[in-house]
């Protein structure tokens, strides 16, 4: 297989996380504003156990909390409370302090129904499952390289989002996160970050002219085809 296939499937892969993320962890488990049906939730949360060992329980408890203490005391990655670079570099360290805490995760995560994937006993070393996957496709030293890019690309993808969309970049609405169009290109909308935050349970980021949320082209095509719920929008787009 050539460097150039080697690349765009990694890439795939990659991309393929972000959705994961931004669609089943984010918009619909966390803010409730859509659903998928059970057979795309069972194999998004079959992805990211495979390539990025999240438990989707404690991934709602930490963005949950997030929005309740946004850029305040409590926040649990605020660039304005650790620093921009900090948690861009650093913010799976911040993230595991709530993660790992299971008060918090009680506390914020009451709601979220267990799956038989987070009953497995090997659910946190998913991603040496990964890595298999990665070796067979491309052999042990190509696939380890891939594995390791997609790991750091999808570590430093999320926490772009915690870190610069935060700080820099441009405001539809008055909160301090920020959009930043060039992050949403590569994070599934995610970018859109300042949209987010003003109305989180809204399904569709982009909200001005200009913006563009890749995710809500897939939401729409499984809404097409009866895989996919989205609640009403409960805004107008931004002037």
């Amino acid at each position: 297989m050539s460097f150039i296939w080697m690349a765009v499937i990694t890439v795939v892969i990659l991309q393929a996380s972000v959705m994961c993320t931004t669609i089943y962890l984010h918009r619909c488990l966390t803010h409730r504003g859509m659903e998928v049906h059970p057979t795309i939730a069972f194999l998004m949360h079959l992805h990211l156990m495979l390539f990025t060992s999240i438990s989707p329980r404690e991934w709602v408890a930490v963005h949950r909390k997030h929005h309740q203490f946004s850029d305040k005391e409590g926040d649990p990655h605020s660039p304005y409370l650790f620093g921009m670079w900090n948690v861009l570099f650093g913010n799976f360290i911040y993230y595991r302090k709530v993660a790992k805490d299971p008060v918090a995760v009680r506390k914020y995560a009451p709601d979220y129904k267990g799956t038989v994937l987070d009953r497995l006993p090997l659910r946190d070393y998913g991603v040496v499952a990964g890595l298999a996957i990665f070796s067979l496709m491309f052999g042990w030293a190509w696939g380890l390289a891939a594995w390791l890019f997609h790991i750091v690309a999808y570590i430093l993808l999320n926490s772009s989002i915690n870190s610069i969309c935060h700080m820099i970049g441009y405001r539809n609405f008055d909160n301090l996160a920020t959009n930043v169009r060039i992050i949403a290109w590569m994070t599934g909308g995610e970018g859109l970050h300042n949209n987010h935050h003003e109305h989180p349970t809204a399904s569709h980021f982009a909200m001005k002219r200009g913006e563009f949320d890749p995710a809500w082209i897939i939401i729409r095509t499984l809404e097409t085809f009866g895989l996919a719920k989205v609640k009403p929008l409960p805004v107008a787009k931004a002037a």
